[in-house]
């Protein structure tokens, strides 16, 4: 079966979203691939230590997430 023109826009619109505002069509080199997958990881990372600080009530614990969470911080600004 034909996919007609809208499918078709549909479709360029969904990976013109993928790949992000401001994106050029240039692919990234290596190195900038390993950052953004870096940078991703240690954002799913904190978003997990924020999970973690919020479902927790013991204050120790807690302290040392935020300490955990800090040193993430950290990384992510190196990264910028």
């Amino acid at each position: 079966m034909a996919r007609g023109w809208e499918s078709k826009s549909v479709e360029s619109q969904m990976d013109a979203a993928e790949q992000g505002p401001g994106s050029p069509n240039s692919p990234l080199s290596e190195e900038q691939k390993s950052t953004k997958r870096e940078r991703e990881i240690l954002l799913l990372a904190r978003a997990n230590l924020m999970r973690q600080i919020e479902a927790t009530s013991n204050e120790r614990h807690v302290a040392a997430l935020r300490q955990a969470l800090n040193d993430l911080d950290n990384k992510i600004a190196k990264l910028a």
